[in-house]
């Protein structure tokens, strides 16, 4: 799939979902707050609970751009943690590795993130990690390598360049962005995390299958 294509996939998406997945899908959806389709600007009759828990499941999936099949892992994961399967289901996916870089600014999206993980360009207490899932534990060191810091990317993260795209930095990462360094200081909270999603609908579509 071209570029172009998933930009005009993601949109779609957010439109479907009625959430900003990418900073251009934010622009987009203000000049068109409605669905896709033709039937996009009608009134919607009223959705059975499964859709409204179906379409609440797709938006935490999209947001952190996971397949459903690692969604349901750590679905699993965090109902066999002690607390609120909710809240712990947001924190497990939000100590991923692309999450806080994309927290941290260095990304201007969740995919960019991924992509930068990918491609080697991030280390975990100085060393490197390309899986996008791997989960940092507080108290570790997220930076940018070090011959990897001069291209034009890093150097715009670096610059604050996607401020005004990025909500505020979370409590729980101390970011020092002209360094490209972000430090996971604790486990995060359910209320810091800036996603669009009612979790606890979440929780009841996985305990319904």
């Amino acid at each position: 799939m071209s570029k172009k294509s998933r930009t005009r996939s993601k949109v779609r998406m957010s439109r479907a979902l009625g959430i900003a997945l990418t900073p251009k899908a934010a622009r987009l959806m203000e000049k068109r707050p409605y669905a896709p389709g033709q039937h996009g600007r009608t009134r919607r009759k009223t959705d059975s609970d499964f859709a409204v828990r179906l379409r609440e499941k797709q938006r935490l999936r999209a947001q952190y751009g996971l397949r459903e099949k690692q969604l349901r892992i750590v679905f699993e994961e965090a109902r066999r943690t002690p607390g609120l399967t909710g809240e712990n289901l947001v924190e497990l996916l939000e100590m991923r590795l692309d999450a806080l870089v994309l927290r941290a600014g260095f990304a201007r999206t969740t995919a960019q993130a991924r992509q930068m993980v990918v491609h080697r360009h991030i280390l975990v207490d100085g060393k490197i990690v390309d899986r996008p899932s791997f989960r940092v534990t507080p108290g570790q060191l997220i930076h940018v390598k070090a011959r990897s810091e001069e291209m034009e990317i890093f150097q715009v993260a670096a610059a604050g360049g996607h401020a005004e795209v990025l909500p505020p930095v979370p409590g729980y990462l101390n970011v020092e962005l002209d360094k490209l360094e972000a430090r996971l200081d604790r486990r995060p909270k359910r209320d810091e995390v800036p996603i669009t999603c009612d979790v606890q609908l979440v929780v009841e579509y996985y305990a319904a299958r």
